[in-house]
């Protein structure tokens, strides 16, 4: 579908392209301007194509193409795009690539824009609607720093909504404190734990989640204070 933005010149989102793993890959096509492209969370070889015709009477030069807002957890390259000469009726197009970093939000509509500028100053913008998809996995991720002192943060990913608790132990099995007793969204999270009132040495961390449908994981790490 063509969207017309001025009277001379049209810009087309041709697709969007997304890795779901190394050997498989989904192409859409752009048919509904408010349609929200699904991306697979952490995931890498992602990309944007944009496609601009020029419809008017005369030769286009230094188009430049660069996005104007995007979200801190998107890492997207290059920083610009240039094309150098359009001529009249003819159609180039340009591509971004984009990695979704462990700090992307799930399921919530997020808006890339694009900014389309030509030398006179005449800018034209192109939004793009995603929504990260949730974690397949549960993981719980080693703390950092490790060894610390005295606070050290303890990051985990959760693949659904559920009552998560976070728990430090001693090596004798003996409960230390609760970091997190709490009903949490699937995605990223992260705790800092302050073990100033602790002795130096080796404990455990345990990360476990519960919901109503009967999902339920565990996990647990080691974690060095050292005063």
């Amino acid at each position: 579908m063509k969207i017309r933005y001025v009277s001379f010149t049209r810009l087309l989102f041709a697709s969007l392209v997304f890795a779901v793993n190394i050997y498989s890959q989904q192409e859409i096509r752009n048919s509904d301007p408010d349609k929200i492209y699904q991306v697979p969370y952490l995931s890498k070889s992602n990309s944007i194509n944009l496609s601009v015709e020029n419809g008017s009477l005369r030769p286009i030069s230094n188009l430049s193409i660069e996005p104007s807002e995007l979200p801190e957890w998107i890492h997207l390259s290059p920083n610009k795009q240039i094309i150098s000469e359009l001529r009249n009726g003819e159609e180039k197009s340009i591509q971004f690539n984009f990695s979704v970093d462990k700090q992307a939000p799930v399921k919530e509509e997020q808006i890339l824009s694009f900014n389309i500028v030509m030398a006179d100053g005449n800018l034209w913008r192109k939004e793009i609607k995603i929504s990260i998809m949730q974690p397949e996995e549960f993981e719980l991720y080693q703390n950092y720093p490790n060894p610390f002192n005295p606070t050290t943060t303890i990051g985990f990913q959760l693949p659904q909504d559920g009552r998560v608790k976070l728990n430090i132990f001693n090596l004798l099995g003996q409960e230390i404190t609760t970091l997190i007793e709490d009903d949490l969204p699937a995605g990223y999270h992260e705790k800092v734990w302050n073990a100033e009132g602790n002795a130096s040495g080796v404990y455990i961390y345990q990360l476990s989640i519960t919901n109503q449908s009967g999902y339920h994981a565990v996990d647990r790490r080691k974690i060095i204070l050292m005063k």
